[in-house]
Formats: C-alpha cells, sequence, structure tokens
C-alpha cells in the first residue's frame, strides 16, 4: 500500500452533516462548529474564505476547499463583510446576537439560505466525529487548502449538487460516500502538487521512498536505522542524513510517529485489545503502547477509544 492509499482509507463519513446553502450578498457566515474537517463545493457565485491568521482564500464555481482542525473561520461574499451568521457546534445556526435561526432560512430538503435563486450556491460536507477521519490525515493538512475547478475535474461534484436535494431510502448512505469519493479527489488533487507534504515527495526518492515502504508497510518489524540501511543498500549514516533531509525527521521518529498513528486508528475503528493493537504496530505488550501513547497524545490508548 502506498502512502497516499493508507491515508485515504481513513475517511469514513457516518451520518456527515450534508447542506447547500444559496444566499444573495452581502452574506457572512462565521464557523465555529468545532468540526475536525469540512469540505466546500461551490456549484455557482463565488465566496471568500477568511481563516483568522492567514489571508482571506477566493473561491469561484466549481472550486472545492478543505478546512481542517477545529479552528474558527469565516466565509462570505467579501473578506470585509461581517459575520450575519454564526454556525455553531452541532451545526446550530444563530445570529451573531445568539437567536436561533431554526426554520428562518429553510429552502427545502438539506437546503437552507435567503433566496432559492441566489447569487451562490455552494454545498458543504462536514466530518463532524474525529473518528470519522484518521488522525494521520488531520496532521498532514494544512488548514485551508483550495483546489480550482480546472485541475479537481471530478464528476463526483455534480452527482452530488443533484442527490443532496433528494429525500429517499438510504439517502444519508448515499450523501456519505460521496462525500468520501469527493474528499479522497481533493485529496489526490493536491497531493500531486509542490505544496504537498515533504514526506510524500520522498517517495520518489530511490532510497528513502523504500525505506519508507519497508517502515510503513512493516511497522511490527523491529526496525533500527541499521538494519533498515542494510535493507535500502546504503549506509547507516547515509540513510539518516537522507531521510531527515526529504522526510523533515529522523527514519525512528517517522517510525514512532507511524505507529502511533496506527494505532490510533485501530483503537478507534475496531474491538481488538490494547494488547493486539501493540503487537500489530510493533509495540511488545499493551505497557510499552500505553506509554509511548500517553507520552504522544497525552491520553491513554483507552481514553482515546473511549473519544476522551
Amino acid at each position: 500500500m502506498d502512502a497516499l492509499a493508507s491515508l485515504l482509507e481513513g475517511p469514513r463519513a457516518r451520518g456527515a452533516f450534508l447542506m447547500r446553502s444559496i444566499l444573495d450578498p452581502p452574506w457572512s457566515l462565521r464557523i465555529r462548529d468545532e468540526a475536525p474537517l469540512t469540505l466546500v463545493a461551490f456549484m455557482r457565485g463565488e465566496a471568500w474564505i477568511v481563516p483568522d491568521d492567514a489571508k482571506p482564500i477566493r473561491l469561484a464555481a466549481g472550486d472545492v476547499a478543505i478546512i481542517a482542525g477545529s479552528e474558527p473561520y469565516t466565509v462570505a461574499d467579501s473578506p470585509d463583510t461581517e459575520p450575519q451568521i454564526i454556525i455553531e457546534p452541532g451545526q446550530v445556526t444563530t445570529t451573531p446576537d445568539g437567536e436561533v435561526l431554526c426554520e428562518t432560512l429553510n429552502l427545502g430538503v438539506r437546503s437552507w439560505g435567503t433566496n432559492p435563486d441566489g447569487a451562490t450556491m455552494m454545498v458543504t460536507g462536514t466530518y463532524e466525529m474525529c473518528g470519522a477521519v484518521s488522525d494521520r490525515l488531520l496532521r498532514a493538512l494544512p488548514q485551508v487548502i483550495v483546489l480550482p475547478e480546472q485541475e479537481m475535474n471530478c464528476p463526483v461534484l455534480p452527482l452530488l449538487g443533484e442527490e443532496i436535494v433528494k429525500d429517499e431510502p438510504g439517502q444519508g448512505v448515499v450523501l456519505d460516500r460521496l462525500l468520501d469519493l469527493l474528499l479522497i479527489a481533493a485529496l489526490r488533487t493536491w497531493f500531486a502538487r509542490d505544496d504537498s507534504p515533504a514526506w510524500y515527495h520522498a517517495y520518489s526518492d530511490p532510497v528513502v521512498g523504500k525505506a519508507l515502504r519497508l517502515l510503513q508497510n512493516n511497522p511490527q518489524h523491529q526496525w533500527t536505522v541499521a538494519n533498515l540501511a542494510g535493507e535500502v543498500g546504503v549506509s547507516r549514516a547515509s540513510l539518516a542524513r537522507r531521510f531527515t533531509d526529504l522526510v523533515g525527521e529522523p527514519p525512528m521518529a517517522f517510525l514512532t510517529e507511524w505507529r502511533l498513528s496506527l494505532a490510533a486508528d485501530l483503537l478507534r475503528e475496531s474491538d481488538v485489545t490494547v494488547e493486539a493493537v501493540a503487537r500489530q504496530v510493533g509495540y511488545g505488550s499493551a505497557f510499552a503502547l500505553s506509554t509511548a501513547f500517553k507520552r504522544e497524545h497525552g491520553i491513554s490508548p483507552r481514553e482515546h477509544r473511549m473519544g476522551a
């Protein structure tokens, strides 16, 4: 399995929040929902995403944005438009004064806004639970990624636009899977770009790429820099230097993070014992895994499994 495939196996929407918004300017939405991952697909018109600590980013029809992490941000017709609507956790919609807007802006099935023929239409898909997206994926992403229509060229987008307004049996499952497919298509596009993570591009190096695959495909093996260097046919010093230069961290640091990330996903996605998870990711005992896991994440494997 390649690095991208291992990350893309992670997203599993389960009852994800999906909504079509149709708005006439001026409009501005302050997003404070604390969701770990959100996709915004623009069907018509244009808008701006305004992170709190970065420059505003313009989006046009056909563009897709990925917003990672729980930090608040604003989506608006203009970077200068003051927020008129606040999106709170649980997708509760209020005015800036706290008035709940439940049915006020209802425009039909999974649709809301100010005008059914509004100038801007966007579809928002939100992974509301951390377990639906792997920690490894979230750590790989910047807060905001914008993928222009000409880069995406994705047939899922118009299909999602058609399906989101249907109210048929099993429709929630259909939309979950379409959201997963759109996210995967967007991530594939982004990882192919020059500004994607250094470790991904390191896979093209004949030495470091082989070392990365060995570590990721065999995390249970008791790796050392010496035996890893022997497998890829270079000296220990040469591998350590080249790996650190291309990946941004030494081989054993990468391996530790990889093992703990795998453990985090296994704990959330399966009911196997902590002891069994430890063996699968290369730790000799549940105690050894727990010690490393708590050092990295600040909580025990069992607390992580329970969603602490």
